[in-house]
């Protein structure tokens, strides 16, 4: 029996296209995935993401307890509704997910963790929390519904259906939340577009995504979710990175603090690891379509040295295939490298991520 998110029937009755997506019933598209792309490119889509899961973690050593748990440093979490994203390690270092924490209060901290590793990593909290803090109080809340409205357009269309958000939001900057009545408002997202992603409770979800809808708002689903991801260069977890790499081997070394002298799980295994390995972009020069697990082969001062593809595929805004590749250090922007597509070996460049932002291309 698949989960549903509140949403399930909405959809359905959109007809999009559902799918299994790590035991979701999900929508993949509701036509055209390619339309659905464009559309959050150059005006404002909306994603159902209720299959993530926020927890709630309140009581007097949050802070604290958070200090030790992730890999990030909550103390730069000074402003009540600031967003910080981070990684949560293992003992050895290696990703157990990749989270977003908001300070609401120094008694209440929100996480929002991945679906398809929410159950293990709700449990890996729940086991800190008893070791570290046991007086704290842990909260999955599977009682309200997520929707991210991304796009250059996403911020308007969401303040024409909630007029009164503007004022409370317009001022948000990037990793910024506001909350106003039963609407939790945060200026994330995962597109590398402008928006909002929005909690609100579960029951009244169908209303608002339909009067998105009727806003000009474009419901887009787990396929066009991918290639914007991708194209902003942001990892998936279970392909980009997980409890088999480091940070640092995931293009993730900017969301761990080793500088300060706090401790945290993994922070030795971390500063005691040779890393030899880093994620890059790549462009194929090649007809052909990257995809998942392709080795890729780099020549360099007469070594040869192997990769592999962990997320490739067709970048609808550049028009052409492009991928993130886990590959030795030594390889360097603009160099070329060779990867193996059915006994072959096809030309591509090796680019700095990303290669779309706010709608331009980068690379």
């Amino acid at each position: 029996m698949l989960k549903k998110t509140p949403l399930n029937q909405t959809h359905r009755e959109m007809n999009a296209k559902m799918v299994d997506f790590g035991g979701w019933d999900m929508p993949l598209h509701y036509g055209s995935q390619l339309d659905e792309h464009h559309k959050v490119r150059q005006d404002a889509g909306m994603f159902d993401v209720s299959h993530m899961l926020p927890i709630d973690i309140k009581g007097e050593s949050t802070r604290d307890f958070l200090r030790h748990l992730v890999a990030n440093n909550v103390d730069k979490l000074t402003i009540p509704g600031k967003a910080l994203y981070t990684c949560m390690l293992t003992p050895e270092g290696g990703v157990i997910d990749d989270l977003i924490i908001y300070f609401l209060s120094e008694t209440w901290f929100r996480i929002v963790v991945n679906a398809g590793t929410a159950d293990k990593d709700v449990d890996w909290i729940i086991k800190q929390r008893d070791i570290i803090a046991p007086d704290l109080e842990i909260t999955s809340r599977r009682d309200l519904a997520m929707i991210a409205v991304q796009g250059p357009n996403a911020r308007a269309k969401i303040w024409q259906v909630i007029p009164e958000a503007k004022a409370a939001t317009e001022e948000l900057k990037l990793f910024q939340s506001a909350t106003l009545n039963h609407f939790f408002i945060a200026r994330t997202g995962y597109t590398g577009e402008d928006g909002f992603e929005i909690m609100l409770p579960a029951e009244e979800s169908p209303a608002f995504w339909r009067a998105l809808y009727d806003a000009g708002v474009a419901p887009a689903g787990l396929g066009a979710r991918d290639t914007l991801r991708l194209e902003a260069g942001m990892n998936l977890y279970g392909q980009d990175m997980d409890e088999t790499t480091l940070p640092m081997e995931s293009g993730l070394g900017w969301t761990v603090d080793l500088k300060s002298e706090r401790d945290f799980i993994g922070k030795q295994a971390l500063l005691d690891s040779k890393v030899t390995q880093q994620l890059v972009g790549l462009v194929l020069l090649d007809r052909g379509v990257l995809r998942n697990h392709q080795k890729v082969v780099a020549q360099h001062d007469g070594r040869e040295f192997e990769g592999e593809i962990t997320s490739g595929g067709f970048s609808p805004t550049i028009n052409q295939s492009i991928a993130l590749a886990r590959i030795a250090i030594e390889i360097a922007p603009d160099e070329e490298v060779h990867v193996l597509v059915r006994d072959k070996k096809l030309r591509a460049k090796v680019v700095k991520y990303p290669f779309v932002r706010n709608g331009k291309v980068l690379i």
